[in-house]
């Protein structure tokens, strides 16, 4: 391992000297709120228009087999740790504040550091338990110098069924609450990513980490600047409407327009001059609402947000380097939310803190062009503990996925996990049954909301047998 992180590291410092880069790469990481990888038409979908990610995927990287946990925290609390959910994970809508986070880890390597978009970290849905939950400065304290954001201390308006996070929105900016009469007329997503495109400008003499988890394209769907146009832009503006046909409008509408800010983040590194000194990374947090059904290969997918299944998990993955990553490559290795925070440790060149477990392994020699062993299998350990979602575990590759209950199914063939596979299996089938059986056995069993909501932090790391 070490020898391979040495050469990685050659290969790194090799590039920013002939390209005459004399500092760290920059890092935009983007994470879409739910949205599955049908929505994408680099990815086989067919009802949304998304130039500017297509030109990303294009020109650089595509990964067909990204996979998410089924629900936004879970998976906002894996991206910000690079640890499976059974290591720290107890409640919706928090994140332990004594975590070692992708914030600290990129200001420890000398990075300024930004977050803007949608919290949901503070503890709001338990405020018996978590009295720091109205520490407006907690965002700050994970490890971000500059912060724009939505549900920090206030909760979502439930009378206006959340929407509160895009017409007029209150917002917390650097620990300072930003009130809706301050924003009349205002789009929170407008708001936001142009403060990651001031902070960009800002620090551009500077690595900079910039980290945008949208609130796009969360419900309710209502319109954009470009779809709204003479109605109110107050908060009224924040509800759905009633009628299906318009809802899946608005869907739409709201995909393209985080297309049109994608396009204003490269048009601002290109206007520092930062473009081929920045790694881009894009992603969704889970699949895509269950109102929404979207054409996709020919067929109509519906979204599958908090379920297990593909539809819940398959998420986009895609990295874009100018000069570096190889333009239009396809990447078939698996990957998840563990593997961000080994990456930008990898690519910052700042070792991750021991003892801490990492459960990922770091994509920078795969974006530089190399062919390491790829991983043979992920993991999802998912207890929600919000709402009525169904809780489980799953081991998969890129073909076959097995249930911690024994369903297995061909999910290569049988997308939407429609029918498992109950008997007949071929040689091969077997043994992969049995190498995906070990791995399920050295997975901690997932408790109920009510059995004390036990975590593992020292865990081994999991293995898969031969």
């Amino acid at each position: 391992m070490q020898n391979t992180q040495l050469f990685v590291l050659l290969i790194l410092i090799h590039i920013l000297v002939a390209s005459g880069v004399s500092r760290a790469p920059n890092v935009v990481l983007i994470m879409l709120d739910d949205a599955g990888a049908e929505v994408f038409r680099a990815y086989g979908g067919e009802d949304y228009h998304t130039p500017n990610l297509d030109q990303l995927v294009a020109e650089g990287m595509r990964f067909d087999h990204a996979y998410s946990t089924p629900l936004c925290t879970p998976s906002r609390v894996m991206i910000m740790t690079g640890k499976h959910n059974f290591r720290n994970y107890t409640h919706f809508g928090r994140l332990n504040p004594a975590e070692h986070t992708i914030g600290h880890l990129m200001q420890e390597a000398g990075y300024r550091t930004a977050i803007a978009g949608k919290w949901q970290l503070n503890g709001l849905y338990d405020p018996e338990l978590f009295t720091d939950n109205q520490d407006r400065s907690m965002p700050l304290k994970a490890g971000f110098h500059e912060t724009c954001l939505w549900q920090v201390t206030k909760p979502k308006q439930i009378e206006l069924g959340g929407g509160e996070r895009f017409w007029s929105p209150p917002l917390e900016v650097n620990g300072e609450l930003v009130s809706t009469e301050e924003n009349s007329g205002l789009y929170g997503p407008d708001i936001m990513s142009g403060f990651l495109l001031d902070f960009m400008s800002r620090n551009s003499d500077k690595p900079f980490f910039v980290y945008y988890p949208s609130n796009l394209v969360h419900d309710p769907f209502v319109p954009t600047p470009d779809t709204i146009g003479d109605a109110s832009r107050d908060q009224s503006a924040n509800i759905q409407p009633a009628d299906p046909v318009a809802v899946k409008a608005n869907f739409g509408a709201m995909v393209e327009y985080l297309d049109k800010i994608i396009g204003r983040f490269v048009d601002q590194l290109e206007a520092i001059d930062q473009l081929e000194n920045t790694l881009i990374l894009f992603t969704a947090d889970n699949g895509t609402d269950r109102e929404i059904t979207s054409r996709w290969q020919g067929r109509d997918i519906k979204g599958g947000k908090g379920g297990m299944t593909n539809t819940g998990t398959h998420v986009p993955f895609i990295a874009y380097w100018k000069g570096t990553i190889q333009p239009g490559s396809i990447v078939d290795d698996l990957v998840d939310f563990t593997d961000i925070y080994p990456t930008l440790a990898d690519l910052a060149g700042h070792p991750v803190p021991s003892p801490q477990t990492i459960d990922g392994r770091s994509l920078l020699p795969i974006f530089l062009g190399e062919e390491p062993e790829p991983k043979e299998f992920l993991v999802s350990y998912y207890q929600p503990y919000w709402g009525r979602h169904q809780s489980g575990v799953f081991a998969r590759n890129t073909d076959y996925k097995l249930y911690r209950d024994n369903r297995l199914y061909h999910v290569a063939e049988d997308y939407e996990e429609t029918r498992h596979i109950s008997g007949g299996l071929n040689a091969e089938e077997r043994k992969l049954w049995a190498q995906l059986r070990a791995v399920l056995e050295q997975v901690p069993s997932v408790p109920s909301p009510d059995s004390g909501r036990p975590i593992y932090p020292y865990w081994a790391p999991l293995e898969i047998n031969d």
